[in-house]
């Protein structure tokens, strides 16, 4: 580079000369500056701005160069929107005693539960007056009843992916825990008979935001017979059987916005107690993994046998 630079120059020296000799006009001059400006490539320099590592510096630093520099930053809150038609969790939950409360009195534990028992019923009472100064349909004999048809009106809506049927009878923390993991699969579900009739087990009046603001959360004991068949996206029973009924103890949470006068008694939630039989397990259908195939090879020319798959299962 540095040879054809000299070459450049040395051939322009004798005509720029004789161009200054005999030519007394500025415009030879401006001419012969213009022939010697010849484009160098030089070594590239990397230009590293200030504010590649802005990451690293302090928050308060930054903050007080953008005051200087009459930048305004607005200030970021951390909100999250709530919902006030329902609670976010059931209030002062209701303790099933263990056996159903079928303990002896005479005993120990039998005492600490009937105990329990009375305690619970005392609250329950003024909660239940409370309930009826905004409801004044409301009683702890016919409710029961009323319960237990939102509870199988809100199971068929399940089954038949009706959102929006499902969202009238059910309150919006219920609804997630309702239809979570039920995507690709079939529901078979029907309610048989009640083995006893349902009772109003527990009541409070919990209230959100403000001290006027009241919910009305009723607690229901139902005992009753149904069938349960979950099949997977390929047809495959995953868990239960339609033909085979089976005795279920539940506890169920209703829930109404007492100070709305459009409100209405929703499902909210089920209490499923300490001493509760673990859940049959979820029969899952997985892929077995074949023999690798190099080119030119062909399945069915290996005569591969599948193996027998070991008896694994999940739990729900």
């Amino acid at each position: 580079m540095a040879a054809s630079i000299c070459r450049t120059l040395k051939c322009l020296q004798p005509t720029s000369c004789q161009n200054i000799k005999y030519g007394s006009s500025l415009l030879d001059v401006r001419l012969w500056q213009a022939v010697l400006q010849v484009p160098v490539r030089t070594k590239r320099r990397l230009f590293i701005p200030s504010s590649v590592n802005i990451k690293s510096k302090a928050q308060g630093e930054q903050e007080r160069k953008a005051r200087a520099a009459g930048v305004v930053i607005r200030q970021e809150y951390m909100e999250r929107p709530i919902n006030i038609s329902c609670t976010a969790g059931i209030y002062d939950a209701y303790v099933p005693p263990e056996g159903d409360a079928r303990l002896s009195t005479l005993t120990r534990e039998g005492l600490k539960q009937r105990t329990e028992q009375l305690r619970q019923t005392a609250a329950s009472q003024l909660a239940i007056r409370k309930i009826k100064d905004y409801d004044s349909t409301f009683t702890s004999k016919e409710f029961p009843g009323l319960g237990q048809q939102i509870f199988i009106d809100a199971h068929a809506a399940l089954t038949e992916f009706n959102k929006e049927k499902l969202h009238s009878l059910v309150t919006e923390r219920c609804y997630p825990e309702m239809v979570r993991g039920n995507r690709y699969k079939t529901l078979r579900w029907r309610f048989i008979e009640s083995l006893e009739a349902p009772r109003l087990v527990h009541a409070r009046c919990p209230d959100m935001i403000s001290k006027g603001n009241l919910y009305g959360q009723v607690t229901l004991r139902m005992h009753s017979r149904q069938t349960l068949a979950i099949y997977d996206r390929f047809g495959r029973l995953m868990l239960g059987d339609e033909e085979e009924p089976r005795d279920v103890l539940e506890y169920l949470v209703m829930e109404r916005h007492l100070v709305n006068p459009y409100g209405r008694w929703r499902l909210h939630g089920k209490i499923v107690p300490a001493w509760a039989p673990p859940k049959d397990p979820i029969i899952k259908t997985v892929m077995i993994p074949g023999p690798k195939l190099k080119s030119g090879e062909e399945f069915e020319d290996l005569n591969y046998q599948i193996p027998k798959p070991k008896a694994v299962q999940w739990n729900k």
